[in-house]
């Protein structure tokens, strides 16, 4: 194993999983360790019932993140989204919204293709999704989730040469997880400002990512149902104390799949936001009980 070693120390990379899980000095740009994301917010009703879940909780909520798309929000509901965010200091990050396992292929929907289920199919789909992009930020949008490696790389060229505000966040979505640190770096190198990372990953494979990487990692406390259902809240003080700068983020096991939302689901989705907020509130008083002097990011403007 020496000569593979040997390799990826000369690029830069972790030799092995950090077993002995090191503090990671690496921190947000205003300090904090870690951030709080409520995901799955699925419009602007949505949003609402999150903003007065974590008032009852007494939740700091950073950011929030939708997964059904832009492509199916109103110009009216990205601007009520947009408005109540800065109001409240939250960063609203939507999911790019063409994506393969909506698109008319067939491996996307298969088995062992459910991989390929945000990855753009073609040059026309990958149009589309600039094209979603450009649309977002014209209404304001500042934050988006990508789930296709070309579309990342795009888009990241797309911000260096001034087609995107330079404080544009791109978001890696979990169907585009860095299970490694070389993976991660690719990422990065894209583009990537936040990057998710599979919901299975050990503390000791969480630590060498964040050897590798600057950029924020985002990490499922809890998960959904389709990406394990892992409920990992013990694990928070490690977390943050290991991968800082870290989004902790609380999806639900044994909740109902929502995308694409609508009308149709918004009962479902408004109770479920509601929940993710109070399992947020549960995670934090878990982080303050073992991890007393971990510090978030403070709330404030969006971001």
């Amino acid at each position: 194993m020496r000569q593979a070693r040997s390799i990826l120390s000369g690029l830069r990379l972790p030799e092995a999983d950090a077993h002995d899980l090191p503090d990671s000095a690496k921190r947000f740009a205003d300090g904090g360790q870690y951030r709080i994301e409520i995901p799955s917010v699925e419009g602007p009703r949505a949003l609402e019932a999150v903003v007065a879940a974590a008032a009852e909780h007494g939740v700091g909520i950073h950011r929030i993140s939708q997964g059904s798309g832009i492509m199916l929000l109103t110009d009216a509901e990205i601007s009520a989204m947009l408005a109540l965010g800065r109001a409240q200091g939250i960063e609203v990050c939507l999911f790019v919204g063409p994506r393969a396992s909506w698109d008319v292929g067939v491996q996307a929907a298969s088995t062992n293709g459910r991989v390929l289920g945000a990855s753009l199919r073609g040059a026309d789909q990958l149009a589309y999704g600039i094209e979603d992009v450009l649309r977002a930020s014209a209404l304001g949008v500042r934050s988006v989730l990508v789930g296709d490696v070309g579309h990342l790389m795009v888009l990241g060229r797309m911000k260096a040469r001034g087609d995107l505000p330079s404080d544009f966040v791109l978001k890696t979505s979990i169907t585009l997880p860095a299970a490694n640190p070389a993976t991660a770096r690719v990422l990065e190198d894209l583009g990537a400002t936040s990057v998710n990372l599979p919901v299975d990953l050990s503390l000791a494979q969480i630590a060498a990512i964040r050897q590798a990487i600057d950029v924020a990692i985002d990490f499922y406390v809890e998960s959904p149902d389709d990406f394990g259902g892992a409920v990992r809240h013990y694990e928070i003080p490690e977390l943050v104390r290991v991968a800082a700068p870290i989004y902790l983020k609380f999806g639900l096991r044994n909740a109902p799949g929502l995308y694409p939302s609508g009308q149709h689901l918004e009962a479902a989705v408004l109770a479920l936001s509601r929940e993710r907020v109070r399992r947020a509130a549960i995670g934090l008083s878990i982080l303050r009980r073992y991890a007393p002097g971990a510090v978030a990011s403070p709330l404030g403007p969006s971001r």
